[in-house]
């Protein structure tokens, strides 16, 4: 693939945007269809490749070519720029981030025997997935554990040890003053507390 996209003319590679729509620096699209054997490919599909500058200490692939990463993809979408395709092809990836963390949490397989069964475990799951996202978006914005995949939470935050106790007619969550991420999960519970209920 890299040598036939050696093919391409310098003046076929336009800029590619930013997640807001202006222009990436360092970042280029094109059509690579033309320059790649395509016949065995359902018709009407695309290949189009975007090149950029990686970031300050990433190492390239055997892929890369002229110290720039290559990133291609295929669709069958006949209309529209090409900076704009690719800039809602790399939008999806966020999805792809979702399924694997939903696999990660239990959907990977199917533990059960019955279909209804089985549809009652995929949405735990569902419901999982969504208690996760949320709560890293609302009490883990301001830290990295915003991004955590789901076996890392787990072992950091879901598995910390805890003590419910009761005094003056209050429930108290006491956790394990000796786990690392105690404090993390503490400010976190605090921060959930503190959000206005909903109306």
């Amino acid at each position: 693939m890299v040598a036939g996209l050696a093919l391409i003319p310098a003046a076929a590679w336009t800029p590619a945007y930013d997640s807001d729509g202006a222009v990436r620096e360092g970042a280029w699209v094109a059509e690579a269809t033309g320059v790649l054997d395509l016949s065995g490919w359902p018709p009407g599909m695309r290949v189009i490749v975007r090149k950029e500058r990686p970031h300050p200490g990433a190492q390239l692939r055997f892929t890369d070519a002229d110290g720039l990463r290559l990133t291609a993809f295929a669709t069958n979408t006949r209309r529209g720029q090409l900076a704009d395709l690719e800039l809602r092809h790399r939008r999806r990836a966020r999805c792809e981030d979702r399924i694997r963390a939903a696999k990660s949490t239990g959907l990977q397989n199917l533990p059960l025997h019955g279909f209804d069964q089985n549809r009652i475990w995929c949405a735990l799951v569902q419901l999982a997935c969504d208690l996760t996202a949320w709560a890293q978006m609302l009490a883990l914005a301001e830290h990295p554990a915003r991004r955590w995949e789901p076996k890392r939470l787990r072992l950091r935050l879901f598995s910390i040890a805890a003590r419910i106790s009761r005094h003056a007619r209050r429930a108290q969550l006491r956790l394990a003053a000796r786990t690392p991420w105690a404090d993390l999960l503490a400010r976190a519970l605090a921060r959930l507390d503190a959000l206005p209920a909903p109306t």
